[in-house]
C-alpha cells in the first residue's frame, strides 16, 4: 500500500512547490500570494523503488471560525486524518508565527508522525537562523528549498522513515488463469457502487443510503461468478444512520487511490442523472496512469429521458476520450438491468491485461507495420525498428528495440498501438510501448 504524505502549513509556505517538486508535476498552481491553494489536491511521488501519494492543502487555520477559511480548514483536517505521515511546512525567511504555534499545537495533540520543514531555506548556511522553530516542540528543523529542490531527497527520506507498520503493495501481475481477480468498483460519492456490489452479491452485504456519509476502509468482499473467483472492492465508505460526520467525506480520493493501485481490474461507474463531471475525469486519469484495466458503466441509466441519455454520451466523448479502448454499458443497479454483460467486459479486460504476447509475433507485427508505413525522418534521423518483446503485463508493456528510436513521434507511437491492439485483441487495459535505442559501440573510440 502506498504511504501517504500530506503537506500542512499556513499560507504561502511553499507547500504547491513543495508538492509540485515531490510529484514532479507542475498540477499545483503556483503564485506568490497566500490562499491560492483551497481544495486538496493529491499526485503520486516516488523515491527510489518507493512510490507514495502526496496531499496537498491550503493553509491551516485550525481556529477558523466561518466562511472560505472554516472550509479549507476542514480539507486539511481531512488531509492530515488520511494521510500516514505530515510535513509541516513553515517559512524560513519569514520566521516563527503565532499561526504556527497554532498549528504545531494541533498536530501535537493529534499525535500523527509529523516532520518540521523550513522551506525557502536557500543560502541559509547558519542552522542558527533556524534554531527559533524548535520552539514549536516538534523535534529537528530540516531545512529544504521547494522552489530549488536542496534538501528535498532528505526530508522524504525522514517523512518515509517514519512510516511503520505498512502493508506491503500486492503484486497486481497475475500468472495463474485461477487466480482471484481483484475487482474495484470506483467513482463520486452518491453513483450507486454499494448497491451494484449489493445486486452482484444478491443480499444487502453493503449499507446503501442515499446520501454522503463517512469515510472508512475500502470493503473487500469475496466472490464467485462462473466458477471464476473475485474480490470485489467497494471504495466507498459505509454510512450508518444516525452517525454523519460533516467534517469527513465519504469520498476519500487516498482510499480510492489505493484500491484502484492494489486492483487487476477497475470498474468505473457514473452517474446517468448527474453526467460526466470533472471528478469522474480525475479518477479515469488516475486509472490510466496506474496502468489497471477499466470498463466503464453508466448508472441509473433508467432515470434519465432520450436528451439526457444524448448529453451524456457525448460528454463520454469528450471528457473521458482517453479511455477509448474501455468498454462503456448503461445500467441499472437498483434495477438489476443491464448487469450481465458487464461480467463479459470484466473477464475480457482482465484477459488482455493479462494476455502473453510471444516475441516472434511481436516482431512481424512490428516489421508489417513498418512496411505498410514507415516512420517519419525527424531531420538527419530516421528511426529504425529491429524487433519487439513483451515487457511486463497488467498493463501490457511492448519494448520496441531499434536505432534513433527517440526521434518517433507520438503519432506514430498511436499507430502501433492500434496495430497491436487489434492483432491480440487488447479490450479495456492500457497498452504501454517502449522504444529503446541501441547504443553505438564505437561512439567512443
Amino acid at each position: 500500500m502506498k504511504p501517504v504524505i500530506a503537506l500542512v502549513g499556513r499560507p504561502n509556505v511553499g507547500k504547491s512547490t513543495l508538492f509540485n517538486r515531490l510529484t514532479g508535476s507542475r498540477d499545483a498552481i503556483v503564485a506568490d500570494f497566500a490562499g491560492l491553494t483551497r481544495d486538496r489536491h493529491y499526485g503520486n511521488g516516488r523515491l527510489g523503488a518507493r512510490d507514495y501519494i502526496v496531499i496537498d492543502t491550503g493553509g491551516f487555520e485550525p481556529d477558523a471560525g466561518e466562511g472560505i477559511y472554516r472550509e479549507m480548514a476542514k480539507q486539511t483536517r481531512q488531509a492530515v486524518a488520511e494521510s500516514d505521515v505530515v510535513l509541516f511546512v513553515v517559512d524560513a525567511r519569514a520566521g516563527l508565527s503565532a499561526q504556527d504555534h497554532e498549528i504545531a499545537h494541533y498536530l501535537r495533540r493529534l499525535g500523527k508522525p509529523t516532520v518540521l520543514v523550513a522551506n525557502k531555506a536557500e543560502g541559509m548556511k547558519d542552522g542558527a537562523q533556524l534554531s527559533e522553530f524548535f520552539e514549536l516542540g516538534l523535534g529537528e528543523v530540516l531545512p529544504v528549498s521547494g522552489a530549488h529542490g536542496q534538501g528535498v531527497r532528505s526530508m522524504l527520506e525522514a517523512a518515509l522513515g517514519r512510516i511503520v507498520d505498512l502493508p506491503p503493495d500486492d503484486e497486481t501481475a497475475v500468472d495463474a488463469e485461477n487466480a482471484v481477480i481483484r475487482l474495484a468498483v470506483a467513482g463520486r460519492p452518491n453513483v450507486g457502487k454499494s448497491t451494484l456490489i449489493n445486486a452482484w452479491l444478491g443480499e444487502e452485504r453493503l449499507v446503501a443510503f442515499d446520501m454522503p456519509g463517512t469515510t472508512r476502509d475500502a470493503i473487500s468482499v469475496p466472490f464467485e461468478r462462473g466458477g471464476r473467483k473475485y474480490e470485489l472492492i467497494d471504495t466507498a465508505g459505509i454510512r450508518r444512520k444516525g452517525k454523519v460526520f460533516e467534517a469527513i467525506e465519504k469520498f476519500s480520493v487516498v482510499k480510492t487511490l489505493q484500491a484502484i493501485e492494489g486492483a487487476h481490474v477497475v470498474l468505473l461507474l457514473l452517474d446517468a442523472t448527474q453526467g460526466i463531471t470533472d471528478q469522474d475525469a480525475h479518477i479515469a486519469g488516475y486509472i490510466l496512469e496506474s496502468g489497471r484495466a477499466v470498463v466503464l458503466a453508466i448508472n441509473k441509466w433508467d432515470a434519465v429521458d432520450a436528451y439526457q441519455r444524448q448529453q451524456i454520451e457525448r460528454q463520454v466523448e469528450s471528457r473521458l476520450a482517453f479511455l477509448k479502448f474501455a468498454p462503456l454499458h448503461l445500467i441499472s443497479a437498483s434495477k438489476r438491468q443491464g448487469l450481465g454483460p458487464v461480467w463479459k467486459s470484466i473477464a475480457q479486460a482482465y484477459a488482455s491485461a493479462t494476455r502473453k504476447m510471444p516475441t516472434p509475433v511481436l516482431t512481424r507485427l512490428l516489421q508489417e507495420a513498418v512496411a505498410f508505413q514507415a516512420p517519419q525522418r525527424s531531420g538527419m534521423y530516421r528511426p529504425k525498428m529491429r524487433y519487439a518483446h513483451q515487457g511486463g503485463m497488467n498493463p501490457p508493456v511492448i519494448v520496441i528495440h531499434g536505432n534513433s528510436l527517440e526521434h518517433v513521434p507520438e503519432v506514430y507511437r498511436r499507430f502501433l498501438e492500434g496495430r497491436f491492439r487489434k492483432a491480440f485483441d487488447l479490450v479495456g487495459t492500457p497498452l504501454r510501448i517502449e522504444f529503446k535505442t541501441s547504443s553505438n559501440p564505437y561512439k567512443d573510440a
